[in-house]
């Protein structure tokens, strides 16, 4: 039983530095961006701060957003969570918002297309069962 704690836990120890290292790949890249538009440098201990700080800001946004979801007594997190922590942002929650009421409204279309296509499905197996109907009685 221990064993198999011990190994759960070298997983997720795992699984985290190669979120780490994520985070560090994707810092770095920025920070190479940045350079060369701004014509700076950053130092290898600059963008491992920037990653660090990163990383333990997405674990605190993660907590945050479980929080949020197990207060209002679900199990998942949702749009309204994510809007609930960017609050403070005006202009983030000015994009989340946007970007959500984007992607409502697509669902919203695709789910009237899809609709509509399983009508006329049904209404040409209807027409094409009377056809038969009419046929067979002749």
């Amino acid at each position: 039983m221990e064993e198999e704690a011990e190994a759960e836990e070298q997983k997720r120890f795992s699984y985290q530095q190669r979120l780490k290292a994520a985070v560090h790949y994707t810092v770095g890249r920025l920070c190479e961006e940045v350079a060369l538009d701004k014509e700076m440098q950053f130092s290898k201990q600059t963008i491992a701060a920037i990653s660090e700080l990163t990383f333990r800001q997405c674990e605190n946004f993660a907590k945050d957003l479980e929080m949020f979801a197990r207060h209002a007594k679900r199990s998942t997190i949702n749009t309204e969570d994510v809007k609930l922590l960017a609050r403070r942002s005006n202009s983030l929650l000015k994009y989340i918002t946007e970007k959500s009421d984007e992607i409502a409204q697509f669902n919203l279309e695709r789910k009237a297309r899809k609709k509509k296509k399983s009508e006329d499905g049904n209404k040409s197996s209807r027409e094409t069962a009377e056809a038969e109907a009419v046929d067979s009685e002749d």
